[in-house]
């Protein structure tokens, strides 16, 4: 083919990708994608025929504009990964608010009532957390150590074995929300009576500092996402009782993606915690301030993401505040 023909059948395309190029005007990724491929095939054409051209610089410089943006938008990529956690989720869970609060006094109730339950009834425990894990626990306030069942296994075996089977639980107690909130609910009344009676028994023995510092150290983390996955579990349900203006399998699937994404946030939460219980909450002879120090730190963590950002976000959105 004739150069001036190439030239002539292609310059008015070569003129559209440069002017979307320069002004970055690609509706979308594939167009850019679609825009550098059709360019540097008529690179390769040009360097075959007319090697020494014109035409050929300036399609080499095209090429290497469109191979710019593709670079940039591969980068900005974080960008979206930031924004998801820094706006998508906080905005979920402000859109998820009632049903958080909800799940938080389900939890808080329980956890009274286990306590209530274990003053009324001393082996209300062993009802709860079992007969040998109670033994077992009895037999360590003997020995001295009435923390040393987080310090059983490995480190790292624990830490694993731990995160897996919180993040396990949290899954369960959200997806229970498909079968209605009162699924979900039923699981955060299960581990708030565990909670008050695990507290409780040691309380009773006058453990009362030594046992609030070992478990917040790391439940102030997990137990804050249990709750959260809760509110998750019943968003979803909530989604499927009360549609309002939409079907019910529209607003179970709207309410079912928020749900998602506030779950989603309790994973990394679910990790930090299990790393400090699986390689910090055995070590119990750390002095206590450092210990409440790094339980005030993840309190003011759950009240920062999950309150304060939540509703900044939201103003934002709504007055561009």
């Amino acid at each position: 083919m004739r150069e001036a023909v190439f030239v002539r059948r292609n310059l008015d395309k070569w003129r559209q990708l440069e002017f979307q190029a320069l002004g970055d005007n690609y509706s979308t990724p594939d167009q850019m994608v679609e825009a550098y491929n059709e360019v540097t095939s008529d690179l390769a054409f040009a360097q075959t025929h007319y090697p020494n051209s014109p035409i050929t610089s300036y399609l080499n410089d095209l090429a290497l504009s469109l191979h710019h943006h593709l670079y940039r938008n591969e980068r900005t990529s974080w960008s979206k990964v930031v924004r998801f956690w820094t706006h998508d989720i906080p905005l979920s869970v402000y859109q998820s608010r009632r049903a958080l609060l909800i799940s938080l006094l389900i939890f808080v109730t329980t956890i009274i009532i286990g306590v209530v339950s274990t003053y009324g009834d001393p082996e209300f425990p062993r009802l709860i957390l079992g007969d040998s894990y109670v033994n077992m626990t009895l037999e360590n306030i003997e020995n001295g150590e009435p923390m040393a069942v987080y310090g059983g296994d490995s480190q790292i075996l624990s830490f694993m074995g731990i995160t897996v089977n919180n993040v396990m639980v949290s899954f369960v107690v959200f997806v229970m929300g498909i079968f209605t909130s009162i699924g979900t609910g039923y699981y955060l009344m299960n581990n708030g009576v565990m909670v008050g009676a695990f507290v409780t028994f040691f309380i009773q023995r006058g453990l009362f500092v030594d046992s609030i510092l070992a478990i917040m150290l790391h439940g102030t983390l997990e137990l804050s996402a249990i709750v959260i996955a809760g509110g998750a579990g019943i968003t979803m349900g909530n989604g499927w009782l009360f549609p309002g203006t939409y079907s019910r399998m529209r607003s179970f699937l709207m309410a079912a993606r928020r749900g998602v994404k506030v779950l989603v946030s309790t994973v990394p939460i679910f990790i930090v915690a299990g790393f400090i219980e699986g390689f910090f909450t055995r070590f119990t002879g750390v002095g206590d301030l450092v210990r409440l120090f790094v339980i005030l730190l993840s309190l003011a963590f759950v009240i920062f993401y999950y309150v304060l950002l939540p509703i900044k976000r939201h103003r934002e959105e709504e007055y561009g505040a």
